[in-house]
């Protein structure tokens, strides 16, 4: 049974990585601005100061306006360190912070490392994944950094996940790990589940 759920989310996550390298540049551009507006608008709605992000990679839709929307209205950024460990370590954006890229490929912030407890003071996570559905479940890319880090939460603020619109499925496959969010963001709106 484990093995059926692992090959489809194998098969599920190249099916999204191929839709996302034929993404034009007007279409990302466009979904960039249209994340950026969504953002903006979820953190005014959930009246954060304090959010936790990511440096999105080229094929995901973009987070890079938003972060430097928010630095410059004064809201507290961390950014995510991975660790070899399975960890997220966090550290906090800066307007012209310097980037890595990680040992697994993504784009990393350079800063004073925090622990993975201090992303325990934000008022809005906001996370990648590869697909969401309709109750919530989200499925990343099989590292489960982001499943950690939520599922040893004790009090979760409001976690919302950031997917092109094709990406909002119908169903995901589910492992006991995987961990819901409470919305997902895409270009063109917030769609809120029900806990």
């Amino acid at each position: 049974m484990r093995d059926d759920v692992e090959q489809a989310k194998r098969a599920l996550r190249a099916e999204i990585r191929e839709r996302r390298q034929n993404v034009t540049d007007a279409q990302r551009q466009a979904a960039s601005d249209g994340v950026r507006r969504q953002l903006d608008d979820l953190v005014q709605r959930v009246g954060a100061r304090s959010v936790s992000c990511y440096l999105s990679s080229p094929s995901e839709p973009d987070t890079r306006a938003f972060i430097d929307a928010a630095l410059a209205r004064g809201v507290r950024v961390l950014l995510p360190v991975t660790r070899a460990d399975g960890l997220l370590d966090w550290t906090v954006a800066q307007a012209d912070g310097r980037e890595i890229e990680s040992a697994y490929g993504v784009p990393e912030a350079v800063g004073e490392v925090l622990g993975p407890i201090a992303v325990n003071d934000v008022d809005l996570l906001i996370v990648p994944a590869s697909a969401v559905d309709g109750e919530g479940l989200r499925m990343g890319w099989g590292r489960g950094f982001y499943d950690k880090t939520l599922g040893s939460m004790a009090h979760r603020p409001p976690v919302y996940a950031v997917i092109y619109d094709s990406e909002l499925v119908d169903r995901v496959p589910r492992e006991l790990h995987d961990q819901p969010v409470d919305g997902v963001v895409t270009p063109t709106r917030i769609v809120d589940f029900a806990r």
